[in-house]
């Protein structure tokens, strides 16, 4: 057997694991007892043990020196595994271990804090994940910037200093853009009763309507939506709150992109480390576009309308025109995964900036809760009122994803380029739309993105797709005109 087919069929086994732990990881979101948080933990930890040592077992070191590649696909994935054997061997096992076993712990300790309000409960255990995230970007960086070092775990080649350029540049446009569209008269809201069993069926409905394959994912409920696994078992979970059917239906539309990205991925590349979205940065400009180009599109949402009707009777909005309206409503919430395209990214601009902070020892995490709650009233006129709504609220730093959250706003960007060159491609585009037809707009993403898996960078990605240059200012435009639009401003 040559070194490459040994490398490739010893990653294969890697990858298999890691699935498996992160099937441990959705049932603890989804299924699992309180009572096993302890022991899962550990579970947890013993499986990291065993993954971090393949990851960084000398063979792999011998292999990549000798392996020889013949196509684009094996030249990629000997660039994965080189990278991921020289990021891993950076970590001790002990820490992986660590991170591993105190993540997991803190995650139902979270779900529990945010439950019940109580976030000087909390801080220890996030005291504990902060310390060792910041202990692994000092082992990553080798003298570097610790934050970066994390950060390139989720969109590698990117740095702080470029996320920061990034939002200087959106930032005066959005709050211009969102001045404007909060002195207009509000757009209508929509109210009423809405039975869980309605919505999470509505929900399933919708969700196939986006391609999503239930012979190879589910849906399930949890405290924070989120999607898992990749090849032929990627699953969902959603949340559900019976004054607001909106929530749990785009909670479900971005979860699907997420999950519609893996499970279209190239079969070939099943079980390798190609068979996963490349970064966050593209993964979420697939849930973005998705849930915002697509299903909140006015075209959409004129179908979406009756369906809504079909199944929880006549709404409190007058038509098809204003439920547009409401779905895309512009409110100064508090809540990331629940806000609007215009205020969304302020959101992240806010975590970006403390999380760096934090991770550089320039912010204490006792200062983290009054960091925040001032820089919200500052960006959204409004002052945070409990914790659930404020720090607690996301579960990224209880499980340590620091340097996770600029992705999302990395993949508004993205998913605004994507939508310029697909409105190109497909002009008639809202008229399919309109119909519930999304078979056009999904061929051309599966096709131009998601097929590829991770066989190119992530900036290539995008511009491979779209057949140019990546910029903010597809995103800022799409912004301007909708908004503007709607609320007739």
């Amino acid at each position: 057997m040559s070194a490459l087919a040994e490398l490739l069929a010893f990653q294969r086994e890697t990858e298999a694991l890691a699935q498996v732990m992160g099937r441990l990881g959705w049932d603890q979101e989804t299924m699992m007892p309180r009572g096993a948080a302890d022991q899962r933990g550990d579970e947890m930890a013993a499986l990291e043990s065993v993954l971090h040592a393949r990851r960084t077992d000398p063979k792999l070191g011998d292999w990549l020196a000798k392996a020889q590649a013949t196509t684009e696909a094996e030249s990629a994935q000997l660039r994965l595994i080189s990278r991921s054997y020289d990021r891993t061997r950076k970590v001790p096992a002990r820490l992986a271990a660590e991170i591993a076993r105190v993540t997991s712990v803190a995650q139902g300790k979270w779900a529990e804090a945010r439950k019940t309000e109580d976030l000087a409960g909390f801080l220890p255990v996030l005291g504990q994940v902060v310390a060792l995230r910041q202990e692994e970007g000092a082992a990553l960086a080798d003298g570097g910037d610790a934050y970066d070092a994390l950060l390139d775990g989720y969109e590698p080649d990117l740095t702080g200093d470029e996320i920061a350029s990034l939002f200087k540049a959106m930032r005066p446009r959005i709050v211009a853009l969102r001045e404007r569209v909060m002195a207009a008269p509000p757009a209508p809201e929509l109210t009423g009763h809405f039975p869980k069993a309605a919505q999470l069926a509505l929900s399933a409905e919708i969700a196939q309507a986006f391609g999503y394959d239930l012979a190879r994912g589910r849906i399930d409920e949890a405290v924070h939506p989120f999607s898992s696994g990749s090849f032929n078992d990627v699953r969902i979970t959603t949340r559900v709150d019976e004054t607001d059917p909106l929530g749990a239906l785009y909670s479900t539309i971005h979860e699907v992109g997420h999950a519609g990205y893996e499970q279209n991925i190239d079969q070939s590349h099943g079980l390798t480390v190609l068979g996963q979205g490349v970064s966050m940065g593209v993964h979420e400009s697939q849930s973005r576009i998705y849930e915002n180009q697509l299903a909140r599109s006015p075209a959409f949402c004129h179908w979406l309308y009756g369906r809504m009707v079909d199944r929880f009777g006549p709404l409190s909005v007058a038509g098809p025109d204003d439920f547009a309206r409401a779905v895309n409503r512009v409110a100064s919430g508090f809540i990331r995964t629940e806000a609007d395209e215009v205020h969304y990214n302020l959101h992240i601009m806010l975590r970006f900036d403390l999380e760096r902070a934090l991770m550089r020892g320039d912010l204490a995490l006792g200062d983290l809760e009054a960091a925040w709650n001032d820089r919200f009233l500052s960006d959204f006129g409004v002052a945070v009122d409990r914790p659930s709504h404020g720090m607690l609220q996301d579960v990224h730093w209880p499980v340590g994803l620091f340097g996770y959250f600029p992705t999302y706003s990395l993949g508004n960007v993205y998913a605004g380029c994507l939508h310029a060159a697909l409105r190109a491609d497909l002009p008639a585009l809202d008229d399919d739309l309109s119909r519930g037809d999304l078979s056009g707009a999904l061929l051309w993403l599966k096709t131009r993105v998601q097929t590829h898996g991770g066989l190119r960078p992530p900036r290539q990605t995008i511009e491979h797709a779209i057949g140019g240059p990546v910029g903010e200012g597809p995103l800022l435009d799409y912004l301007e005109a909708k908004f503007l639009s709607l609320y007739k401003v």
